[in-house]
């Protein structure tokens, strides 16, 4: 969809709705697995391909020319079988370490997977047969790479249609969103550091509504990362601590596709790949809960 957050048009050559979609028809005209049509919304797309993948490589080129966008969670196509929704699944085989097979079950079993098979390689592995859904696997290969420590191989086949498995966790972890507009500041970034994963350093333009990291809890958390230090002619002990930040992760077209959520887009522009909520206004956005247990 066309890119409308306050930062939308600074950079890009290429912005408006009839831009992007003579570049999408263009795209498909010569390449027979991408299918586009308008979207549900004003100014959005739908573009059908075989995998996230795909669909990330033609983003990122599209960047490179200079276009600006937004892009949705990624979804799987479904079917109607019989009056019956139906979805695509896929058979997963794994190969991990011994230590790394609870870690492996658990993952799958949250993403609706069942277990069909166990047996053991060698020494110190374990092949694991699962079948799961096809958007359960939506972003789990770099989970499963990061969770193994790249020991682990992963193969997924094509399986067939199955009725609609019903509603899944897509991510337990809640967003860190900015709620004014401004420039990150060391101060406010080392205060932030306890509560999760940044994905902005020192310096950073910020927006209301934009999210710089992944919370370590369940909720979103809305906070001012723009706060700067008083100075003040008073000296204490303990006043003037040491800020050291830690790296951040740096968040590219495919990994910020793979961690988003329903209520999230990915904003693409020629220098930057930026995560925000739909809804930038802190007092119109619907808070994110907890997930319930059972």
């Amino acid at each position: 969809m066309v890119n409308t957050s306050p930062f939308a048009g600074l950079v890009g050559d290429y912005v408006t709705s009839r831009q992007v979609r003579e570049r999408l028809l263009k795209e498909a005209q010569r390449n027979i697995a991408m299918r586009v049509e308008e979207g549900d919304e004003a100014d959005s797309f739908m573009v059908y391909g075989r995998g996230e993948l795909m669909l990330a490589i033609l983003a990122e080129t599209m960047r490179r020319e200079g276009y600006e966008f937004a892009l949705g969670m990624p979804e799987v196509v479904v079917r109607e079988i019989d009056g019956k929704k139906c979805e695509p699944v896929e058979t997963v085989v794994v190969d991990v370490p011994q230590n790394h097979v609870g870690t492996v079950t658990q993952l799958l079993g949250d993403r609706r997977g069942v277990m069909g098979k166990m047996s053991p390689i060698g020494t110190n592995r374990s092949r694991i047969e699962y079948r799961v859904p096809s958007r359960g696997l939506i972003g789990f290969r770099s989970l499963f790479m990061t969770e193994t420590r790249g020991e682990g191989l992963l193969n997924t086949m094509f399986e067939g249609w199955d009725p609609y498995a019903g509603p899944l966790l897509r991510r337990k972890n809640g967003a860190i969103v900015s709620d004014r507009k401004g420039v990150t500041t060391p101060y406010a970034l080392f205060n932030l550091q306890p509560r999760g994963k940044l994905f902005v350093g020192n310096g950073t333009k910020v927006y209301e509504g934009m999210i710089i990291g992944e919370h370590s809890r369940p909720s979103d958390l809305d906070v001012n990362c723009t706060r700067e230090k008083k100075l003040t002619n008073i000296r204490a002990a303990g006043k003037d601590d040491n800020v050291v930040l830690t790296p951040h992760k740096q968040l590219t077209i495919e990994t910020a596709l793979d961690w988003i959520d329903q209520d999230e887009l990915v904003e693409v522009t020629p220098d930057s790949v930026r995560v925000r909520k739909k809804i930038l206004q802190c007092n119109l956005r619907p808070k994110r809960e907890a997930p319930k247990k059972g």
